[in-house]
């Protein structure tokens, strides 16, 4: 008889939350795994939905008027709204005899009793405070108690990155031995030989993000006009945004399906997203994988993957000539971009591709349910 595991998330988007339910589906094979959409079980109850948006209102009514919390973050960071998802969760799961649940992110308390659970995610609500730059006003300080419990309550926590790990382990006093780093895979599929026949020496750098002012898309915009001084036939593509900009060759794509964002993975020579706050950035990965070398800026996860000098430059948040000096260097050089382009394939191959994430996952839980049997 085949076991039962449970896939629990938020809802299908963003692509990770696909992508890794076809990871834990593959490296599961000999299980059947349900996926459970936990806001959508939550949003067509009408009644529940209204409940809570009074526990909204009354708890963050003032923030969100004055504009310093989000109405869309407020609504799933009420105590009601924690204690209804597990109820609907327990109501939805108690039909079967689970062998595990994994919970993608961090929003919910997904454990049912008895069950092993597991739980993946790419950020902490307290990591905020790292950032530079970050209102602690934005803090949802009642949420964090229910956050801490969320993670009290796996048996091990995964972790996209070092810095993440960290904060599980000082901010939410979690046990070391349950907190594991198994990093995180682009959500693209790239053909490798496009990638090695690569034009590094086109000058075409890219810029791909929604949030233009929080990407660093302005403090690009000013770099890049330094850079164009020395290289008056560089290029820039911004891909995601669609800020209103007159500069000369500066090309506004705005939003496109990720099939589509792939050719402008493939023709640019170099990625440039010098972000001020990113929980992780997935589409660093995506550009390692089309064989970038990378500019980006030394925050949260980053420094994980981008080893300054080696396959990209770091620079600080809002450093405008350290950006253009990081352009300049790429610019003058279709060797060391494609040097760091190579070792960016590389990386991802090693650590940072789907499978290899998902064998680290499986490793640990399989590793994990076999002590508990020995145990019991």
């Amino acid at each position: 008889m085949r076991k039962q595991v449970a896939f629990i998330r938020p809802k299908p988007w963003p692509l990770a939350n696909l992508k890794m339910a076809e990871t834990i589906k593959a490296e599961f094979s000999d299980c059947d795994v349900d996926v459970i959409d936990i806001e959508p079980l939550i949003l067509k109850n009408w009644w529940i939905s209204g409940i809570n948006l009074i526990h909204t209102i009354v708890l963050y009514g003032q923030d969100i008027l004055t504009r310093k919390k989000k109405f869309k973050e407020a609504f799933w960071r009420t105590k009601y709204v924690y204690k209804t998802a597990r109820q609907i969760l327990k109501m939805n799961l108690s039909c079967k005899n689970y062998w595990f649940t994994f919970q993608m992110q961090s929003l919910f308390d997904c454990s049912l009793p008895d069950t092993p659970h597991f739980l993946y995610t790419d950020h902490t609500h307290l990591e905020n405070l790292k950032y530079p730059g970050f209102d602690a006003r934005k803090l949802y300080k009642n949420w964090v108690d229910l956050e801490r419990q969320i993670y009290q309550n796996a048996d091990i926590n995964f972790v996209r990155s070092t810095n993440i790990r960290k904060s599980l382990i000082e901010q939410y006093q979690q046990p070391a031995e349950k907190v594991i780093i198994s990093y995180a895979g682009s959500n693209m599929e790239f053909d490798g030989s496009i990638a090695e026949e690569k034009n590094y020496s086109n000058q075409n750098i890219l810029f791909v993000g929604l949030d233009w002012e929080r990407k660093g898309g302005p403090e690009l915009i000013e770099a890049f006009k330094l850079a164009l001084d020395k290289f008056p036939k560089a290029t820039l593509t911004i891909v995601g945004s669609n800020p209103k900009l007159q500069l000369t060759n500066c090309k506004i794509i705005g939003q496109v399906s990720p099939s589509e964002l792939i050719k402008f993975y493939n023709s640019a020579s170099i990625f440039c997203m010098p972000t001020t706050n990113d929980p992780f950035g997935i589409v660093y990965l995506e550009a390692m994988q089309a064989g970038l070398p990378i500019i980006a800026t030394n925050v949260g996860a980053i420094p994980d993957f981008i080893q300054n000098d080696w396959n990209g430059f770091l620079v600080k948040p809002g450093d405008v000539q350290g950006i253009a000096k990081g352009l300049i260097k790429l610019l003058s050089s279709a060797e060391l971009c494609q040097l760091f382009g190579k070792r960016n394939i590389d990386l991802i191959k090693e650590r940072y591709s789907r499978q290899a994430v998902g064998q680290k996952i499986h490793k640990h839980i399989t590793e994990y349910l076999a002590k508990e049997i020995y145990t019991r």
